[in-house]
């Protein structure tokens, strides 16, 4: 790396250490602080009325290049290979992260027929083929009714429902049933949801994240290493730490980690298919900064890179990478925060004093 690229990489860092300490983003308010503060990026939420799941759709309908890395090693994805630099398409018009588990990949269909209407997609000469990777989140033993998961339909209401506004948070779309904290089993978790973030520099490069938290650890604010929210106390009222747990040798519980963070981080840079891998591996940093346990054989972490290209020209992929972090990191923050708490599983505000 130059002393130049080193300097602006550093900077950019600086820049963004206060980032953290930024209030939840409100909708209709001046400044977009969300993913989709990056130009030619839409989100949109759909959530199940029968039982807490959904869906959500980012969607790039000029197209983008996509790359993706999966940490966790229990995956639910779709359309991940084509992904792979060495692979023919370079462009991706959607991406979906929906709960349901496996089932909820049923969504992408949804935003491939929304796509497919409006003559999106890759010019295969006789048609043009939507592109739609997705990933999942284990939902099901939420909220009861685990026969109730994202379909075509809800990728479809969720495509219909985007919009370049700043993203609704919390309990909606893929975070509708997301929970945290599960370490010590269900009884002891906490209700997560949907988070988004954007770090905007002077230059005109913006980088953001959206993600799911659907963990089976806690999460940590970087700036002060807190516990937000995560596995409670016997009692239920407190914060147990599950860093503390894990040192003092507690049974790590198998069968409740049915989790799954799954992310997505943009830039309005342009880079190569080569360089968003890159940009997607580097934002799993952001995992292991704002989640313990994180990672684990019962997860499926997985964060897909998008480029729209809209600043017209290209970046220090480890400028992006490095921001893209960041923004990971935060937005994850913003999902314990940003949850509302339900039947057996409060959330971070239940427990503030």
């Amino acid at each position: 790396m130059t002393r130049l690229s080193i300097s602006l990489v550093a900077a950019a860092l600086v820049a963004t250490v206060a980032a953290f300490d930024a209030p939840l983003q409100e909708p209709g308010t001046a400044m977009n602080t969300t993913i989709t503060a990056v130009g030619g990026v839409k989100v949109g939420h759909h959530t199940l009325s029968e039982r807490l799941t959904g869906c959500t759709v980012v969607l790039v309908e000029d197209g983008a290049v996509g790359g993706v890395d999966v940490r966790g090693s229990a995956p639910g994805t779709r359309e991940t290979d084509l992904l792979n630099p060495i692979n023919l398409v370079q462009q991706v018009h959607a991406i979906v992260l929906a709960g349901g588990s496996a089932f909820g990949l049923d969504s992408a269909t949804g935003v491939m027929r929304y796509l497919d209407e409006r003559g999106i997609g890759y010019d295969a000469g006789v048609a043009k083929v939507p592109i739609v990777p997705a990933a999942i989140l284990f939902d099901l033993g939420v909220g009861g009714r685990p026969d109730i998961r994202p379909a075509a339909d809800c990728g479809y209401a969720a495509a219909k429902a985007a919009t370049a506004d700043p993203v609704v948070e919390g309990n909606v779309g893929a975070g509708a049933g997301a929970t945290i904290g599960k370490l010590a089993g269900p009884g002891r978790a906490m209700k997560a949801g949907i988070g988004s973030a954007a770090i905007r520099l002077p230059n005109g490069l913006v980088v953001g994240a959206i993600v799911a938290v659907n963990a089976v650890g806690d999460v940590i604010d970087p700036a002060t290493g807190e516990v937000i929210a995560g596995v409670r106390t016997t009692d239920g009222k407190g914060l147990a730490d599950a860093r503390k747990l894990l040192r003092a040798g507690e049974l790590f519980e198998e069968h409740a980690a049915r989790n799954t963070t799954i992310g997505v981080v943009a830039t309005n840079a342009r880079l190569s298919k080569v360089e968003a891998t890159k940009v997607a591996q580097m934002a799993h940093d952001g995992y292991a900064r704002a989640i313990s346990v994180v990672h684990t054989m019962s997860d499926g972490d997985t964060i897909f890179a998008l480029a729209t290209g809209t600043r017209g020209e290209g970046a220090n992929v480890s400028l992006v990478g490095s921001l893209a972090a960041q923004a990971m990191a935060e937005a994850i923050v913003r999902a314990a925060r940003a949850a509302t708490g339900i039947t057996g599983y409060p959330a971070a505000r239940d427990l503030q004093k």
